[in-house]
């Protein structure tokens, strides 16, 4: 009888398996219907009520049917970032009423399965959620509200002295890092191409060196300069300059300013810090701003890690609000669909409340910037955590 039982097991085992991969797919089936629906209907409302706000911006930039639908589908990454962790949530309230509403949960758990063993699909859920929107809200969204913005310009008539897209005029910026201030007439943030830059840094006998060129280009790591002329200024201050040599290209591997850091200089140190929008200040033109200017100004320093803090946890929200839905979804007890589209409401609405709060705080150096930033996750992630331990 026991070798019967012995060999019973690992049949048993393959079975249980096979049955949870079903539950598994059931359960995933019966939340990705449902959040298909929510992301399409968000997004066909958030784009037809944008319409509606800038009709009449679009006829004054004479843009066409095709000018608007390639605007908005250049915008869409961005407007994902959005609305996916809204639509995740209530998909997955309206699923788990829904199970709870017609006993599902109820049988499954009496099976002896738990309650986080049957959540264990929606938890991936959200973790591959969070991962696409990381990669959406670093990667594919800048670029998209960037093209999105010249799509809205594209039939303007340009000015007599503009020079053309990308051209940045009058740029100038310090990298305090390497004691270099940049000055250059024209720069390209695309190609990046310089006309007209003077780059300006200190000896260690105290006097300044000057470089003016009519052109620099950055290949394979090294900055060429054509056309150069460089100076030396006195130590102690005196404005006139001391011409030095005149050659026709100068190659400085020294330099260590990329394009890429360049661009995020143009975009942050430029303009007005607090002014940038979401999607315009990705990780990566954060860190390029540091990495020239490593003790910013305290005011600046508050806004820039809460931001930096801010865009590392806007992510994980998609797994949040499965650990706050999980508790209000599956309780048991015969309750409308509806009561998940309430729910949800009011988590969200909680959540923006507390994550604004949380930034406001960050960026007035309040808190540390980590703490204003990731306060809403980690106050939500456990509050649902608690909640969904006392389910009954």
């Amino acid at each position: 009888m026991t070798g019967l039982l012995t060999g019973l097991r690992p049949y048993s085992r393959a079975v249980t398996l096979a049955a949870m991969r079903l539950l598994d797919r059931y359960l995933l089936r019966e939340l990705l219907v449902p959040l298909v629906y929510c992301l399409g209907g968000f997004l066909l409302f958030w784009v037809f009520f944008d319409l509606f706000t800038q009709l009449n911006n679009f006829q004054s930039k004479k843009l066409n049917i095709s000018d608007i639908s390639e605007y908005y589908l250049l915008s869409l990454p961005g407007i994902l970032v959005i609305i996916l962790p809204i639509a995740l949530l209530l998909a997955l309230l309206y699923t788990l009423t829904n199970h709870a509403r017609h006993h599902e949960i109820t049988a499954i758990r009496s099976a002896g399965i738990s309650l986080w063993r049957l959540c264990l699909p929606y938890l991936a859920v959200g973790f591959v959620a969070s991962l696409g929107l990381f990669w959406l809200n670093e990667i594919v969204a800048p670029e998209g509200m960037a093209a999105a913005e010249d799509v809205l310009v594209r039939h303007e008539q340009k000015r007599a002295n503009n020079p053309g897209p990308n051209w940045v005029q009058n740029l100038a910026f310090n990298n305090s890092r390497d004691g270099r201030t940049w000055k250059i007439g024209l720069y390209n943030t695309e190609t990046g191409e310089m006309k007209d830059p003077i780059v300006i840094w200190n000896l260690s006998d105290g006097s300044t060196r000057w470089l003016a060129a009519d052109r620099a280009v950055q290949r394979r790591g090294t900055w060429y300069f054509y056309n150069v002329r460089e100076y030396t200024g006195s130590p102690d201050g005196n404005a006139t300059l001391i011409p030095l040599a005149q050659t026709n290209v100068v190659a400085i591997p020294a330099f260590t300013e990329t394009p890429g850091q360049i661009k995020s200089e143009v975009k942050l140190a430029n303009a007005n810090l607090r002014s940038a929008k979401r999607a315009d200040v990705p990780l990566t033109e954060i860190r390029n701003y540091l990495r020239f200017h490593p003790t910013p100004l305290p005011a600046d320093r508050a806004w820039l890690f809460t931001k930096l803090h801010g865009r590392l946890a806007a992510p994980w929200t998609c797994l949040v609000v499965v650990l706050m839905a999980i508790p209000f979804g599956a309780a048991s007890g015969r309750r409308n669909v509806f009561v998940g589209v309430a729910s949800s409401i009011v988590i969200c609405f909680a959540f923006f409340v507390v994550q604004q709060l949380g930034l406001a705080l960050g960026s007035g150096g309040w808190v540390p910037a980590w703490l204003g930033a990731w306060s809403p996750n980690l106050l939500f992630a456990a509050a649902g955590l608690i909640m969904t331990a006392r389910v009954r």
